[in-house]
């Protein structure tokens, strides 16, 4: 037998004993509760339902038409999917243009998340949150989807040279203070945002 290979044998076992194992891999991310995939499912569904409403109204009468009309129908729409699927549903914007859809704190927080993410090339269409939150002592289930700009909506919502006439004197005279124009298509528009009590 070799000398050498007799003197190293143990050293190597004993190397071999102190080295460092492997680090374990890190454990699978917990799946999100069921009402987070119900409620997600139910803030992908309205949007669509608005867009062909309005698609019908351009064609039908131009953007300026379809100005008033989501006025009137988006708040409807809201309503509706509120009374069929349970949640509270409305839709909220740092730059809003109806004065109703101003955030409130949780979904500020959640909107200036979401534009720092954007703005690190995350695609608004994958942005969502949702939480548990205390309020008035009670659990309250919040979800909260982004909303990228579409091409349909650049023609109410665009830069100045995307906006007709007609379009910018109807937003005038329907929303003096409107702070939603400046977007371009993927932009991060808004947020349509549902709440409810947690069931106990």
């Amino acid at each position: 037998m070799n000398k050498s290979w007799t003197l190293l044998a143990p050293l190597a076992a004993l190397l071999a004993a102190c080295a460092t194992p492997e680090p374990a891999p890190p454990p699978a991310p917990a799946p999100p509760p069921a009402w987070v995939a119900q409620a997600s499912a139910v803030a992908a569904a309205v949007p669509p339902k608005l867009l062909a409403v309005l698609q019908a109204e351009i064609a039908r009468g131009g953007p300026e038409s379809a100005v008033e009309a989501c006025r009137v129908m988006a708040p409807e729409m809201a309503r509706t999917a509120s009374q069929q699927s349970g949640w509270s549903i409305r839709r909220v914007s740092l730059r809003n243009r109806n004065p109703k859809a101003v955030p409130d704190a949780w979904e500020r927080a959640a909107l200036e998340d979401f534009d720092r993410r954007a703005a690190a090339h995350e695609s608004p269409a994958t942005l969502q949150r949702a939480d548990t939150v205390q309020e008035n002592g009670q659990p309250v289930q919040r979800y909260i989807r982004a909303l990228p700009t579409m091409e349909l909506c650049t023609q109410c919502h665009g830069t100045a040279d995307k906006l007709k006439p007609a379009v910018v004197e109807r937003l005038k005279a329907l929303y003096p203070d409107d702070r939603a124009t400046g977007y371009r298509v993927g932009e991060l528009r808004g947020a349509i945002t549902l709440r409810r009590p947690a069931p106990q």
